[in-house]
């Protein structure tokens, strides 16, 4: 039995697709459907994961994860969160803010802010799990949610040890372009498309949404994706990590945040709070854990997996490092 408030679902998570994972459950955990508030007043939808074999007479060490931008807690989250359960944590995977099986309107908005509390509203709910010892929390962000769950710690002290896995700086990217390609010209025209865009959907009366990735999975990517395009279809477009809540699809003015909120200005103020980067081999986005862990301070380890893509550590359990991150929590958590 679940120890703690856990709250009947909204009607809008009624209106969801028939839910489903993209991975099997474990015998040796179990699962649960909790929600909760953040500060926003936003009730978030989330998995608790608890590993069978727990103690609840005792307290034990807590992590709070979040997935890839526009992913939810069925996906790569839960797999997380399933592998650290079955290593004697209790994990919680969340769907962010506007997304998923969380609250928030209108849908599909991406905010750095409320992206970077959703992580602390976890912690918050870990904290009154009395399983939980609140002294012993830390966070796992998996892409974009590494540069929230990052940010979250340079001012949320509970969060006492942090790894990110194929981490994106959503920040960055959409202020600076893939590999910081994009010219003051180019940013500035882009700025003029988000003023022009305003003003239509307050006319529209709804915010437009970017392109989606398709409501049910397809065979095969489509011709003349360039590649870091192609390799987030095969995960989020096909089979392999489909789900009907993840469409990819942000409200075209949510970037406007982005280029003025700078997720990773103070990264080094997390120190001594130790941070663990881990980034595939192959990776097309490896600049951007390899720049935050020169910016970080000690202590601080980035691990480069071998054969790995940047999609390989959303779901890939025979590479995901999962040994390294047991090791790694229970010697900060400790």
């Amino acid at each position: 039995m679940l120890l703690g408030k856990v709250h009947a679902q909204t009607s809008e998570q009624e209106n969801q697709p028939k839910k489903y994972y993209t991975f099997e459950l474990s015998d040796k955990v179990t699962r649960q459907s909790v929600t909760y508030k953040n500060r926003f007043g936003i009730t978030l939808s989330a998995d608790l994961y608890i590993p069978d074999n727990l103690d609840k007479s005792q307290k034990h060490a807590a992590i709070v994860i979040g997935g890839p931008y526009g992913g939810v807690k069925e996906q790569g989250p839960g797999v997380y969160a399933q592998n650290m359960a079955e290593r004697g944590f209790v994990a919680i995977a969340f769907d962010a803010s506007y997304n998923g099986e969380s609250g928030g309107a209108p849908r599909r908005v991406s905010s750095p802010d409320i992206f970077t509390e959703d992580f602390s509203a976890g912690v918050d709910f870990l904290g009154t799990q009395p399983f939980v010892d609140r002294s012993k929390v830390g966070a796992i962000g998996i892409c974009g949610s590494g540069g929230f769950a990052l940010n979250a710690a340079q001012t949320d002290r509970r969060i006492k040890a942090i790894a990110t896995a194929s981490m994106y700086d959503i920040s960055r990217s959409k202020r600076s372009g893939r590999k910081d390609a994009m010219t003051e010209e180019q940013r500035s025209k882009r700025l003029d498309l988000f003023a022009e865009q305003r003003w239509k959907d307050v006319d529209s009366g709804s915010p437009k949404l970017g392109s989606p990735f398709p409501s049910v999975p397809v065979d095969k990517i489509p011709e003349g994706l360039d590649p870091i395009s192609g390799e987030f279809f095969e995960y989020y477009g096909m089979k392999r990590g489909h789900h009907p809540n993840a469409t990819g699809a942000f409200t075209v003015t949510s970037d406007m945040s982005f280029f003025n909120f700078p997720l990773l200005n103070y990264l080094n103020t997390i120190s001594p709070r130790p941070v663990l980067f881990l980034v595939g081999e192959n990776a097309f986005s490896q600049y951007f854990s390899e720049d935050a862990y020169k910016k970080a301070a000690e202590p601080k380890e980035l691990l480069v997996v071998p054969n790995a893509r940047h999609i390989d550590l959303y779901d890939r359990t025979d590479l995901i490092p999962f040994d390294k991150l047991e090791l790694f929590f229970k010697e900060h958590l400790k």
